[in-house]
């Protein structure tokens, strides 16, 4: 037979946030000194922090929760590289060869748009 325990906060609903386990403290004898059934109360897992751009998880911070990320130190936030901490490494290459690429185009529609200039030596005939 299952033996019942009670919340011991004020949140009575089984949800999300009010996960439990139920566990059995030390001692062979059923009184308030051992052996009873009490429960100890889960958190939440994080998630994790994923690449703005391609939504992988980022390699290298901690999975937390919210509040004990903010806790942390910068060091532990973030990646040693330009974005590190909110892209990957994939997305980072992406964007300097697409920023390169743009930058050649630029000029190349520049080289384009300069005319060269064209030769006027081209005589007219006269009439006489």
């Amino acid at each position: 037979m299952i033996r019942r325990v009670h919340y011991r906060r004020k949140h009575t609903y089984r949800t999300a946030s009010n996960k439990v386990r139920v566990v059995k403290t030390p001692g062979t004898l059923p009184s308030h000194l051992g052996g009873q059934l009490t429960i100890q109360y889960r958190f939440k897992k994080g998630k994790g922090q994923v690449c703005g751009d391609t939504g992988a998880k980022l390699q290298g911070i901690p999975h937390l929760r919210p509040k004990a990320f903010k806790r942390l130190s910068k060091t532990k936030k973030t990646v040693a590289r330009p974005y590190g901490g909110t892209r990957t490494a994939e997305a980072v290459k992406t964007r300097i060869i697409r920023a390169f690429l743009l930058e050649e185009l630029k000029e190349l529609k520049k080289m384009k748009t300069v005319k060269k200039p064209k030769d006027k030596k081209k005589s007219k005939t006269s009439k006489k």
